[in-house]
Order: C-alpha cells, then sequence, then structure tokens
C-alpha cells in the first residue's frame, strides 16, 4: 500500500528527532532548513493523497495538509530555540508511578498510575483522582512528562493514571472516538477507562466527589464521551483541541469532524462541567470544535464573563466563563491565539507541547477542585 506524504513526513520527523535526540551537537537549524525546504511539495502531495482514507490505517490516515506546518513547529520546537530543555532528562519525582492493567469483556489496557509521596495510604484523607487520556501516537510516560501533571500532583496531593491506549485496538494508538461501540456506556472503551478509574477507587483513598478525566486530541474527545456516559463518576471534564460527544461515527466523519464540519446531535443528560483548551492556528483539529463543546454550558449559564490576557512572553489568550445563578463557573473556554494542536503550558519533553501558552494542567487542576 502506497503511504501517505504526510505520514512519510511524520514518519521522517521522528526518526530525525531519535536520531537528534542521541547527537545533541548537530547542526539542528540546518536540519529544520532542510525539512522546509521540502514542506511545500510535500504538502502537496499529502494534499493530492488525502482521498487515501484506510480502514486498515486507522487513525494514521487521519491528517490533514495543514499538519505539515504543526509538524514542523514541533521539530523547530524541540531542536531551534528550545533545544537544550527538550534534551534536558525530566527531572525525578518523589512519588512512585507504576504500571498497572484492567481486563474486562472489551479488552485489556494497561495504565500508568502516578501516587504522590505525601499519599499516606489509610491514614490518608480521601483525595482527588484525574484520568489522563492521551493523544495519537502518545503513550503515557510521553504525556505525563508533556503535561506535569505528575509535578502537580506532588503539590495538590492528587492522584493521577493514565490508561494506556493499544497498538492492536488502534494502530496509532488513537483512542477510537468515532466508533459508534465506543461511544456507549459499559461498552467498548469506555467501559475500560472506567472501569480503570473504579479500580484505583477501590485500592486508594479516593473522594468519589473528586474524580475528573481530562485528555488531548484524540483522547480529548474520549475524556468528553467519557464525561457524558459517566456524569455519576466525574465530576468535571477538561479537553485539549479534541472534539464533542459523537461528533463522528466512522472515520470518513472523523476527518469531517476534524476540518470543522460537525454531525449534530442530541447529547445526552444534563451539562456537565467543563474546561476546554484549543489554539486558534490549529490545523489539525479544527478550533470549531472547542466552540461546539461548550455549548451545552453556554445554554445552562445565567451569565458569561469575558477575559483576555497573555503569557509573559508567550502567547495571547481569551477565557470565556459561563456561570450559573449562583455565581459558580460551569464552564470555561480557552482559546489559545496563535497556537497549534499542542498542550498549552507543557513541557518541551514531552511530544505535543507549547510551552508559550497558560498553563493548561494547572487551570485544569483548579476548575476541578471547584466541582465536586
Amino acid at each position: 500500500m502506497k503511504m501517505n506524504m504526510n505520514n512519510k513526513l511524520l514518519a521522517q520527523m521522528r526518526a530525525a528527532t531519535r536520531s537528534l535526540m542521541k547527537k545533541p551537537q548537530v547542526d539542528t537549524n540546518k536540519v529544520i532548513q532542510d525539512a522546509l525546504k521540502n514542506a511545500s511539495a510535500l504538502t502537496q502531495a499529502a494534499q493530492a493523497q488525502m482521498s487515501g482514507l484506510s480502514q486498515a490505517n486507522g487513525m494514521a490516515n487521519l491528517r490533514s495538509a495543514g499538519d505539515v506546518p504543526d509538524m514542523l513547529a514541533e521539530l523547530s520546537r524541540k531542536f531551534g530555540h528550545g533545544g537544550a530543555a527538550a534534551n534536558e532528562p525530566a527531572a525525578l519525582l518523589p512519588g512512585t508511578f507504576s504500571e498497572g492493567s484492567f481486563t474486562n469483556r472489551a479488552g485489556t489496557r494497561s495504565y500508568k498510575l502516578y501516587v504522590p509521596s505525601n499519599y499516606q495510604g489509610e491514614q490518608n484523607k480521601p483525595t482527588a483522582l484525574v484520568v489522563m487520556l492521551h493523544g495519537c501516537t502518545q503513550d503515557p510516560d510521553d504525556f505525563a512528562t508533556g503535561t506535569q501533571m505528575n509535578a502537580l500532583a506532588e503539590e495538590t496531593g492528587c492522584l493521577v493514571v493514565y490508561p494506556s491506549q493499544s497498538r492492536q485496538a488502534n494502530s496509532s494508538r488513537c483512542w477510537n472516538w468515532f466508533n459508534a461501540v465506543d461511544q456507549k456506556r459499559d461498552q467498548g472503551e469506555p467501559s475500560i477507562i472506567a472501569g480503570i478509574t473504579r479500580e484505583i477507587m477501590g485500592k486508594y483513598r479516593i473522594d468519589p466527589a473528586q474524580v475528573y478525566v481530562a485528555g488531548l486530541s484524540a483522547g480529548g474527545a474520549m475524556a468528553t464521551i467519557m464525561g457524558t456516559l459517566y456524569p455519576e463518576l466525574y465530576a468535571a471534564v477538561g479537553v485539549h483541541s479534541g472534539l464533542p460527544y459523537a461528533s463522528a461515527h466512522d472515520l470518513p466523519s472523523a476527518l469531517a469532524a476534524m476540518q470543522g464540519q460537525l454531525q449534530r446531535q442530541n447529547k445526552p443528560g444534563k451539562a456537565i462541567p467543563i474546561i476546554v483548551f484549543h489554539g486558534d492556528q490549529d490545523h489539525t483539529v479544527h478550533p470549531t470544535n472547542g466552540d461546539e463543546l461548550m455549548v451545552q454550558a453556554r445554554d445552562a449559564a445565567h451569565a458569561m464573563a469575558i477575559e483576555p490576557g497573555r503569557v509573559p512572553d508567550g502567547h495571547a489568550f481569551t477565557r470565556t466563563m459561563h456561570k450559573r445563578a449562583d455565581g459558580k463557573v460551569h464552564g470555561e473556554h480557552w482559546v489559545i491565539h496563535g497556537a497549534g494542536h499542542a498542550w498549552s503550558g507543557g513541557s518541551a519533553r514531552g511530544s505535543y507541547t507549547d510551552g508559550k501558552g497558560p498553563d493548561a494542567s494547572r487551570e485544569m487542576l483548579r476548575f476541578f477542585s471547584t466541582h465536586r
């Protein structure tokens, strides 16, 4: 089968990334400029082959020509001015980061769990649990490194669990948010993620009123599904560069949704507390998806407040808050101006991060703490 040129470019960049990580003294500027020389031709080739959507390749072909600038930006971020930070080893944390797995009739998924050093077992007062769902091509270690959520767990005392998508379930390790069976309660991947959540709640002193779910991209879409299907389990949802519940039903409609052509479906249940981050220059998942994620919170709101801001030496952003009658913020929408498809405020040591944006991880935990 002929390889899609966008995927070929991504594979070449990953190979270059691995090579550069092993040889930090190479001329990184030359690598980036060589990639830029070929970007136009590769973009045109990718555009011409976008019709080659393949079920066998899972989400691997769900890439538009607009992803090329995002990929180049990722390479530049890692090996341009921020190269030193990207090559530094991750700081060791005093807590434990252990592996586990969960199996039910829908299948088996592994996970990693971070337990902060101040957790005291049975003597510990009930604490919060945050479920973090990685994006395509990522894994729990990469996602934890990029979001720096484990470091925040040390600060706040919460536990963080990272379910891991398997290559058997999706060749690009994307959560299958676009499959009908994976949009239903107690079926498919939602049943597995809910099972992992309940397993951790059973083994540790978790406050059932302080369980939250968040994710990036495909993981963000799955976080929306989890919050929609299990409102009694998750008190609030965080979505970064993700998509609304049931916005697609197969691969072609998933590609359309990622490009901003969304299905309009009635969502079950009431509006869930939600915080959304999305870059307005995201060429992988169109920012319209962030707007759509806020519809229920907006419709249920009694008041709205808009606050512009800017990170020092970083991106400007617009924060929109939807408030209930009692003044409590039920939904927050952060639009990060100039940002692409990347976790805002994340560490350059992880993939798909943008350190110039507001700290999405810290803001999500702040929002979560107000919903219990």
